[in-house]
């Protein structure tokens, strides 16, 4: 930073050039894209659907209204778009807005560059800084949005109608950058009409003050679809006014919804323990959201947020955790039995549309059952099955549960020979809480597949031959 210009005169010599910021953000959108790179980083799942429609906005300097249920990145991809501003901005020093040194805005940064000339001091600003984002609330004012006269000021003796009693909003406090407005329908819709300025001509006016500030932002929205009825609405003319509309969604497959929770799920960072997560767990994770919003019993208007396959996927990590560790065992692996600790981490995330009370649970433990066998039927195969079912056949019982020991599955490898070919289709190791949680979901998948029966009571469940 100490190479760069301090001074609007070292500025110009250095040959920097102003552009818009819709310029700025095309350019570099186009660089993004002939190298073949990625519009925004951390986004799984859009490469086919929304992205493509994103850079056709971005290329046409559009400003955008993703909408689209919960959980479905709408925020992230509106932060991550900061990654096509240029790293470092110059502006006029002191400036609250953002002041252009070529083309000032502000009255601070007029007449500044009128009394010092080439000596106006510069700062230069980063791209993370050129974000401004505001949560639309019922209370949002135009003072927060636009800006307002500051009393503060006027008490320090200046007059009412000087240009630096006004106190800034968000939006030109972000002059020559993004701003980004969350939920936009809970905004009052008289708000609304403050922000038609902004979108068309370019500019806000503070009330009071005969001064238009010319402003350059792109502007971005969310919205849930739902919100257009339920809790409001968007006016006519603001909708008018954003250049395109995108239309997000859910992942379309589980793959892509595993992909989404092994980037997502924070890992479990525990001293002394070694935690290994088998593929199908994650699976099944992420076969209870595809379920669930599949499911006629779930209100699919407020949607399934992939947040539900990331913290079901921590919770079942940590009740395996603490399994292991009442256990006194160092090796956390989950197992179909640690699932029922999902109740917790699904309630709050899924509506349940149904007529009778207390179905709820029900409703969620036949989606689980779904998902594990589901998994079952994709990762076993049924020719390895036989031997198994008929050890049982013979008189084997197994009790399986949060207080059985993982060393006690490994009995059932060494009385099941045939078990061993099923561990090999489930890519298991030999550790015994990796045969653990395999031989549950073999159990399990017999159960669901009525080969094998099933007595649970409470944490513990025993599997024995049908009839």
């Amino acid at each position: 930073m100490t190479s760069r210009p301090s001074t609007l005169g070292e500025l110009r010599a250095s040959g920097w050039q102003s552009r818009p910021v819709k310029e700025e953000i095309r350019a570099n959108a186009v660089r993004a894209l002939a190298e073949r790179r990625p519009l925004v980083e951390g986004v799984v799942g859009y490469d086919d659907t929304v992205l493509p429609q994103l850079a056709n906005a971005l290329l046409a300097g559009h400003d955008v209204i993703f909408l689209g249920e919960r959980g479905q990145a709408k925020t992230r991809i509106m932060r991550s778009l900061t990654g096509l501003l240029d790293e470092w901005m110059p502006v006029v020093a002191g400036s609250e807005i953002n002041d252009d040194p070529y083309q000032p805005v502000s009255q601070h940064a007029r007449h500044l560059i009128a009394d010092r000339g080439d000596e106006t001091p510069i700062e230069w600003v980063h791209r993370d800084r050129r974000f401004g984002e505001k949560l639309a609330t019922p209370d949002t004012s135009i003072a927060d949005l636009i800006g307002e006269v500051d009393p503060i000021k006027v008490a320090e003796g200046r007059y009412l109608s000087d240009e630096l009693t006004i106190h800034y909003g968000l939006v030109p406090r972000t002059n020559r950058g993004i701003f980004a407005i969350n939920e936009l329908p809970d905004l009052a819709e008289r708000i609304q009409v403050g922000l038609l300025n902004v979108l068309e001509e370019r500019d806000v006016q503070i009330r009071g003050y005969k001064i238009r500030l010319p402003l350059d932002v792109v502007l971005l929205a969310s919205a849930n679809p739902e919100d257009y009825t339920n809790r409001g609405r968007i006016i006519t003319p603001l909708k008018d006014r954003f250049g395109s509309q995108i239309r997000t969604h859910y992942p379309l497959d589980a793959e892509l919804e595993v992909a989404i929770i092994e980037q997502e799920a924070r890992p479990l960072d525990a001293e002394d323990l070694t935690v290994r997560i088998p593929a199908f767990m994650t699976e099944i994770v992420a076969g209870v959201s595809q379920l669930a919003r599949r499911s006629p019993h779930v209100n699919q208007r407020s949607g399934v947020s992939a947040r539900l396959s990331i913290t079901n996927r921590e919770i079942l990590v940590a009740n395996a955790a603490r399994r292991a560790l009442a256990s006194g065992e160092r090796e956390v692996v989950p197992r179909v039995s640690d699932l029922d600790a999902l109740a917790a981490s699904t309630s709050g995330k899924v509506e349940i549309e149904t007529l009778e009370e207390g179905r709820d649970s029900q409703v969620l433990d036949r989606i689980l059952k779904a998902s594990v066998l589901e998994v079952f039927r994709a990762r076993v195969k049924p020719e390895h099955l036989g031997g198994i079912v008929t050890a049982f056949e013979e008189g084997l019982v197994v009790h399986t549960g949060e207080d059985v020991a993982s060393a006690s599955y490994a009995e059932v490898l060494g009385a099941v020979p045939a078990m061993s070919s099923v561990l090999a289709d489930l890519g298991v190791g030999e550790s015994p809480a990796a045969v653990a949680s395999a031989v549950e979901l073999v159990l399990e998948g017999l159960h669901l597949t009525k080969r094998l029966n099933k007595d649970a009571l409470g944490a513990r469940a025993t599997y024995r031959a049908r009839g």
